[in-house]
């Protein structure tokens, strides 16, 4: 069976699987996507590749997403030393979402789970997921902790309320469901998926993607909206965890101040109903609540630079630039819909 990107003006299909992929099955596949960190991508397959699974069996499946370092060549080595356990796959549509689902399109398993290229997972981490979805079988996804693993000491600012830039998850040490009446967000880099979820409210959407280097996607979110509306439930697992390596960038200001504003402009385009909804209406096509908090905001951030607070001060200035990205996008939606149509000279 094929699956189709289900999104606005997009329908996008994969070849379903055919021949001797057919042949044999596996219990868990495993999607990683990665553009031009061949360095990374090594530390990252090293740990899928030990892996504690006593009866469970996986397949690991590089998608490589148009890179033009050396990828190939890790892969080469890689595929070299471990017949049958890795496969490449080739990408060449720029995107995060493209690179997953060219995987899904490939996986052979019944439970399909993503990790990223920068990220170092557990050595019981693919038979935690299987165990997982078998004590559960009424959950079609589920996710757990992504902790850090600094380059560097981080700077005294940077607490775990700035961690959402940098990918980084931790709920606690109790499970918990995840669905509708709790929407917390699961992150791709250690996630998994039963197939027959993307089969119900499809793949991940391209409009919605990282590409290349860029930052504030909303692929991961996006998805489990349509899947939390559809009546379906995951489970956070405090004991599925995975390690991501900081990159150096991270730790400064001016990477969180363009993460929250592409942040920002991504939730403009999503409209999802915790946002979109106001007792107020909207003014120019943003909510009028948005408005209200980010005037707070901007109170906040003057008092505390003021009193010298200027790690507090950050806190309520990325969310400033949050508003920034979300009301600009709006504001000029907004005004190009209300401008009228150019007409050629009669």
């Amino acid at each position: 069976m094929g699956f189709s990107i289900h999104g606005e003006g997009i329908t996008e299909p994969i070849q379903a699987r055919t021949g001797d992929e057919l042949e044999t099955t596996v219990d868990v596949s495993v999607v990683i996507s990665t553009y031009n960190r061949c360095s990374l991508l090594a530390r990252a397959l090293e740990s899928l590749q030990h892996q504690e699974t006593a009866d469970v069996s996986y397949e690991i499946l590089v998608v490589d997403n148009n890179s033009t370092d050396e990828t190939r060549d890790v892969k080469q080595r890689l595929i070299a030393e471990n017949r049958g356990k890795f496969s490449y796959i080739f990408e060449p549509k720029q995107g995060l979402s493209y690179g997953r689902n060219a995987g899904i399109a490939r996986a052979r398993a019944e439970i399909i789970a993503f990790t990223d290229d920068d990220v170092r997972v557990s050595s019981n981490w693919v038979a935690r997921i299987k165990a997982g979805f078998a004590a559960e079988p009424n959950a079609d996804f589920l996710g757990g902790k992504v902790l850090p693993d600094w380059s560097g000491m981080p700077p005294a600012w940077l607490t775990q309320a700035h961690w959402a830039p940098l990918a980084l998850l931790d709920y606690g040490d109790q499970p918990f469901y995840v669905d509708a009446g709790r929407p917390l967000s699961l992150i791709g880099a250690n996630c998994a998926f039963r197939k027959r979820a993307f089969e119900q409210v499809g793949l991940f959407r391209a409009d919605f993607q990282r590409v290349k280097n860029g930052v504030g996607s909303l692929e991961d979110h996006e998805l489990l909206l349509r899947l939390w509306q559809a009546g379906r439930k995951g489970i956070y697992l405090p004991d599925l965890t995975v390690t991501a390596e900081v990159q150096p960038d991270r730790l400064r200001k001016p990477y969180h101040r363009e993460w929250h504003a592409g942040h920002g402009r991504f939730h403009a385009m999503l409209r999802s109903e915790l946002l979109e909804r106001s007792k107020l209406g909207k003014i120019l096509g943003v909510p009028a609540h948005l408005y209200r908090r980010a005037l707070s905001d901007a109170v906040r951030w003057t008092i505390s630079q003021l009193l010298g607070r200027r790690d507090k001060a950050f806190g309520y200035e990325v969310r400033m630039r949050f508003f920034a990205g979300f009301a600009g996008s709006r504001w000029h939606e907004f005004f190009h819909f209300q401008s009228p149509p150019n007409r050629a000279a009669e």
